[in-house]
């Protein structure tokens, strides 16, 4: 009872306050009473119609926004398996790509190593055929001639050729011989007098060492010609073999090029699907923990909504009941009686709330001014009007609340956004300059063993060529000097007949029809005359003794240049072997540093490609953080000042309300009118 006597107050103040107009003071007390409380029960039934329609709005979104999210995060958490998985399988690949290549770049190498040691051994080969084949033409040729020379009958004069001498060292030096065949051809090469001719015998020795010799020969050019055929048929299988593997090597490294790059992005999709994923669940959450205290909230105006509506109908009950309405009538004053005598006029009342609403500049408040202004004022409308703005007011302050508050978190996250791109752009392009310093490094590296190799090829083939010229050169020579020791012999035998003859060797006999169609036969013998000549003895014994001394400088010149010969190609093979262990040495490095090299050039593309993608990202935070300026820079200048103006806005109209509706009045006198009216 005590709760329905203070309601009944408070519903009695609002009632004096709403009929503070004093044409409206004539009506009865109790009906105002009645009708502001209905009034008031179909506001609170609208207002709660009203927060039913927005609260099943809200659980609409609620409901639309946990699918959608629910959806969201189920297709990321079924895409991130599938994006680790590939991220998995791409980089599975590049490591087994990167070991292909450095594979087939050893294989490469190894076939390469395998060509050059062939063509080194082919060309030891081709040089051992040259020789034999060379000695054994000499030899061919010489048994030849020996046979043809028998058979026609002029040995005598073939003992004194070049090719009885190759015949003679030929026969000394052939172990498959027989000694008896031995002794009977180098008895007939020395045309000792002793030896009895046996033409025939010796021919047939001689055919059948021909035969030996061709068929020896034979067999040597087959296998020259099978090893040619072998190392063409080798390096054909290699050079293709070397073509085969280059291309896979530049195939493999232009998908590990592209795969690195696809496996990046998928990185930053899967960076970014988490990122999301996490976020929506975030979003998730607090969607389900504001859309229950959403319902907790409803639920709790819905009763008190419900309270009020029964305390109000109770009230309207109570002072409608038949016995309630007799006791007012002998209580209450009549109808022309005011209920409570006014301190102020309506006009005072006018007049201190638009000095109250004109104390601020907005706009909007010049319509409740114009209201207040005008001779036929409703304050009904007017205090509507002013509830309006306030709650107009409070909506704005709370939306520049909320702006605020979205404007400072956004700078936070685009602020840490931004200087975590930065970041990264800036190791990206460290990383880019550290690659790009090394591929530098590398081409340079790779330019130098490059060309250390071509100069090292061309080393090995002008050493060659020199190492051929000084063999023709050695071969010329010792032909030459032999020759020439021969005449010299020959010229010191014939002086020493004519001014030695002790010391003179005769040449073997030979018939005369031999020795007149010998070029070589020995000069007939001098005039008789010339045996008067004793005087010059003395002369020719210094030219004899200078012809010995040339002898002895061409023996020794022969002998130096044999050994030279030999220490000269002993050297070269030397060389060439080094030659050959340094190219292989540089021929591997080379390749390493080239896969090196492509690795770096590799990673640089990825980076840049990298640094392209973050620094567009960056761009964009970039732009929107602009964009956050744009919108909320003004904001946040004047947030206090425009809060500050709104509270004294919202004061001002609150003010004007109240002197609208009777706040004036003093509860003193309210009360002490009261009693008056009622008689105490």
């Amino acid at each position: 009872m005590a709760r329905l006597a203070a309601l009944t107050f408070l519903l009695t103040l609002s009632g004096v306050a709403a009929s503070a107009q004093q044409e409206r003071v004539a009506a009865n007390p109790i009906r105002k009473v009645v009708t502001m409380l209905q009034a008031m029960q179909k506001k609170v039934e609208a207002e709660g119609q009203k927060e039913t329609e927005l609260f099943e709005k809200f659980m609409c979104y609620c409901k639309n926004g946990d699918e959608a999210l629910a959806k969201s995060i189920a297709d990321a958490e079924a895409k991130m398996p599938q994006v680790t998985a590939d991220i998995e399988a791409g980089e599975a690949e590049v490591k087994q790509l990167k070991a292909d290549i450095k594979q087939h770049q050893t294989d490469r190498a190894a076939a390469k190593a395998a060509m050059a040691e062939a063509t080194s051994i082919r060309e030891k080969e081709a040089s051992a055929f040259a020789d034999l084949k060379s000695e054994a033409d000499a030899n061919i040729a010489a048994t030849t001639k020996a046979t043809n020379a028998i058979e026609k009958g002029m040995a005598g004069s073939f003992l004194q050729t070049a090719e009885a001498q190759v015949l003679r060292n030929l026969v000394m030096g052939k172990n498959n011989i027989a000694d008896d065949d031995r002794e009977e051809i180098t008895a007939f090469l020395s045309n000792s007098e002793n030896y009895a001719p046996a033409s025939g015998q010796i021919t047939g020795i001689l055919k059948q060492m021909l035969d030996t010799m061709n068929k020896d020969l034979a067999e040597a050019t087959a296998s020259e010609q099978a090893a040619i055929k072998a190392y063409t048929e080798l390096m054909a299988a290699k050079e293709k073999e070397v073509a085969a593997l280059s291309k896979s090597i530049e195939e493999k490294m232009v998908r590990l090029g592209k795969l690195q790059v696809e496996i990046v992005e998928m990185k930053e999709d899967l960076d970014d699907t988490g990122k999301a994923l996490l976020e929506d669940k975030k979003f998730l959450a607090d969607l389900k923990k504001n859309c229950a205290t959403k319902g907790e909230e409803h639920a709790a105006n819905m009763k008190l909504r419900s309270e009020e509506l029964l305390a109000l109908a109770d009230t309207i009950k109570i002072l409608n009941d038949d016995d309630a309405l007799e006791l007012f009538k002998k209580t209450l004053p009549a109808a022309s009686a005011s209920l409570m005598q006014l301190q102020v006029s309506a006009a005072d009342q006018r007049r201190q709330a638009l000095s109250a609403i004109r104390a601020n500049g907005r706009p909007e408040l010049n319509f409740i001014a114009l209201a207040l202004q005008g001779k036929k004022v409703d304050f009904s409308k007017v205090i509507k009007m002013i509830d309006e703005m306030v709650v107009t007011l409070k909506t704005e302050q709370q939306d520049d609340d909320d702006k605020k508050e979205y404007c400072s978190m956004q700078f936070d996250l685009a602020d840490d956004k931004k200087k975590s791109l930065e970041r990264s752009v800036s190791n990206l392009e460290k990383a880019i300059d550290k690659a790009a310093e090394g591929i530098k490094a590398l081409a340079a590296e790779i330019k130098a063993l490059q060309e250390g190799i071509a100069a090292l090829d061309k080393s090995v083939a002008e050493a060659t060529e020199q190492r051929k010229e000084e063999n023709a050169d050695y071969t010329e020579l010792m032909a030459n000097d032999g020759a020439a020791k021969e005449l010299l012999g020959f010229a010191k035998n014939r002086l020493n007949k004519f001014y030695n003859p002790k010391l003179y060797k005769a040449p073997p006999k030979v018939a005369p029809a031999l020795a007149e169609v010998s070029a070589h036969a020995a000069p007939p013998p001098p005039p008789e005359t010339a045996a008067a000549f004793s005087k010059k003895s003395e002369e020719s014994n210094g030219v004899i003794a200078m012809i010995d001394t040339m002898i002895g400088d061409l023996t020794k010149e022969m002998t130096e240049a044999k050994t030279e010969e030999a220490n000269a190609q002993e050297d070269y093979e030397t060389a060439m072997k080094d030659a050959a262990e340094k190219r292989a040495s540089d021929t591997k490095s080379l390749a390493d540093k080239q896969k090196a090299k492509a690795e770096l050039e590799a990673e640089k593309e990825a980076s840049t490609e990298e640094k392209a993608a973050t620094t567009k990202t960056l761009m964009a935070t970039l732009e929107h953080i602009q964009a956050l300026h744009a919108e909320c820079d003004w904001l946040l200048q004047y947030y206090e000042v425009r809060k500050e103006a709104r509270a004294g806005e919202v004061e001002s109209l609150k003010t004007a309300k109240s002197v609208l509706s009777g706040a004036d009045f003093s509860l003193l006198e309210t009360n002490k009118m009261h009693r008056n009216l009622r008689g105490n």
